[in-house]
């Protein structure tokens, strides 16, 4: 049997000028970056491989805790032409590049990229979907498309018994670049160590159906036929190479080598898991958590609402619902930081993909969602920010699909606000405004929401806001708080006021709540 074992050197020798080349990810979860490294410096020394496609579906990079990882070793002009990926925010150095428009770039929803993978694999037809209307991939706006060099439609409008669809056409994959903790020698793959599956079988399966090539980076070598065939995730007769990896280049997380509880060998215990601080943060927290139902299931997006998971920790109803990550995993603990997007002590961990059908599908209760930019219609922004492009990630799929959605995010940025007696206190105004009269980009569509009449929140420190008929209505208001002077001067519009304006509970402004699991089970009995 010939030995599949590569140097990391020469899986990058065999990469070829102008392929294309599909790489599992999601942070620095389940990427090879030994491979990674050994592209970039054949790159600098040689040249060689240049004007490559690379495609991703979710984040790649260790930004903002470093800009060195991920798809930040093909930040060098000349070595990448095209991207096509669901975020790009966490590789600044490829980032750099879009915005210089020196890369035609794509970007377009993480959950319609793991099913084009999947398509692409049984040479079907591509992904036919609602998810997008409405935002910047629908082509009446830009059609996912970024940089001023990129031309090509990759996405279309279509028409079917009488309802509009968005359709992704499918491209060939050449080499699929996977990630693994231990390969037999045949080339079986198991993630036993691995936090996430991603969506590996899918790429590995799409490039050989297209004549290429599969290099699986992992850690470990066994004997053939000794993997247990339950744990085998990914077959070797789709590997074609292996690749051993350093330990440094091979680590379970952006920040962590190993730790058990990410992979579902071991439950960490909650108490592990400290209190947050009362501030304007924990506020929003709080009142967002406020929209959970008994025996639900919800999606916590990346950034501050991570941080919904330790309020239900520390008000004892963490297993009133079932949290997941877009990646794969049902309940436990979504981490944060550069942990993220692992889950600590997990139920299950499905493939990438699968998840997206369960979202897709309705799946999905409530998804609680960062809010950078939003206007008076309702429409939010999370991917563009001036020349600075980050992608859409996992938002429109959630956002989309979701019986109902709660936007967080402070009402200016760089406010200084103070938490006493039961009130806040804006210290110190914030120099830019997040509630603008036109969004930058459309990453969530409130017309198309308000069409459909799906059930929307905005959530502040400041103040709850609706999505009504007619567009943000101003619901709630923090308590020792003045309409005008706190909420409309912040504003560069001016909401529809509700004739029910109420304070937000007082008690999400004090050290102690203790509340939650009472406004959650009469919740259960409202519905």
């Amino acid at each position: 049997m010939k030995s599949k074992i590569i140097t990391a050197q020469r899986a990058a020798e065999l990469i070829e000028d102008g392929v294309t080349i599909a790489w599992t990810t999601s942070s620095l979860l389940g990427f090879a970056e030994e491979v990674a490294i050994a592209i970039e410096k054949r790159f600098l020394e040689t040249g060689s491989p240049r004007g490559l496609t690379v495609t991703h579906s979710t984040g790649c990079g260790d930004y903002p805790f470093g800009d060195t990882k991920g798809m930040n070793h093909f930040g060098h002009e000349g070595l990448v032409k095209r991207i096509i990926a669901g975020h790009i925010g966490q590789a600044p150095r490829l980032g750099k590049l879009v915005s210089e428009n020196k890369v035609e770039t794509y970007l377009l929803p993480q959950g319609v990229m793991t099913h084009l993978w999947r398509q692409m694999a049984g040479k079907k037809i591509g992904v036919i979907t609602k998810m997008g209307l409405g935002t910047f991939v629908d082509p009446r706006l830009q059609g996912g498309r970024i940089s001023e060099i990129t031309t090509e439609e990759l996405v279309k409008l279509i028409e079917f018994e009488g309802e509009e669809y968005l359709y992704y056409k499918p491209f060939p994959i050449d080499v699929a670049i996977i990630r693994g903790t231990a390969a037999d020698e045949k080339g079986n793959i198991t993630m036993t160590h691995e936090a996430l599956n991603l969506e590996a079988m899918s790429l590995a399966t799409a490039a050989k159906n297209n004549g290429g090539m599969v290099i699986a980076q992992v850690r470990y070598i066994a004997r053939a036929g000794t993997l247990n065939c339950r744990r085998v995730k990914v077959p070797g007769v789709l590997v074609d190479h292996i690749v051993v990896a350093k330990p440094e280049n091979h680590l379970q997380t952006a920040a962590t080598f190993f730790d058990p509880s990410l992979c579902g060998e071991t439950v960490a215990p909650l108490a592990a898991i400290p209190p947050l601080p009362l501030d304007e943060r924990k506020v929003i927290l709080r009142r967002a958590a406020m929209e959970m139902s008994p025996d639900s299931t919800l999606n916590l997006g990346i950034g501050m609402p991570e941080g919904v998971a330790n309020v239900a920790v520390e008000e004892g109803v963490l297993e009133m619902v079932t949290l997941t990550t877009e990646v794969g995993n049902f309940g436990g603990i979504p981490t944060s930081g550069p942990d993220f997007p692992a889950t600590r002590n997990a139920e299950c961990t499905a493939d990438h993909s699968f998840m997206f059908d369960f979202y897709d599908g309705g799946g999905l209760a409530t998804g609680i969602l960062g809010l950078a930019e939003t206007d008076a219609d309702g429409n939010v922004n999370v991917s563009k920010f001036g020349p600075r492009v980050v992608g859409p990630g996992g938002f429109i799929n959630i956002a989309s699909s979701a019986k109902r959605v709660v936007f967080i995010g402070t009402m200016t940025v760089g406010a200084k606000c103070a938490v006493q007696d039961g009130k806040l206190v804006i210290v110190e105004e914030g120099k830019k405004k997040k509630f603008v009269k036109e969004v930058e980009q459309v990453t969530f569509s409130g017309i198309y929401a308000r069409k459909i009449g799906k059930p929307i929140l905005y959530v502040t420190e400041r103040a709850v806001f609706s999505l009504d008929a007619d567009g943000l209505t101003l619901i709630e208001i923090a308590p020792g708080l003045d309409v005008e002077k706190d909420i409309i001067s912040a504003m560069e519009f001016r909401p529809r006021i509700s004739t029910a304006l109420k304070e937000m509970p007082r008690e999400l402004f004090t050290p102690h709540w203790g509340k939650l699991r009472e406004i959650m089970e009469k919740n259960a009995y409202e519905k």
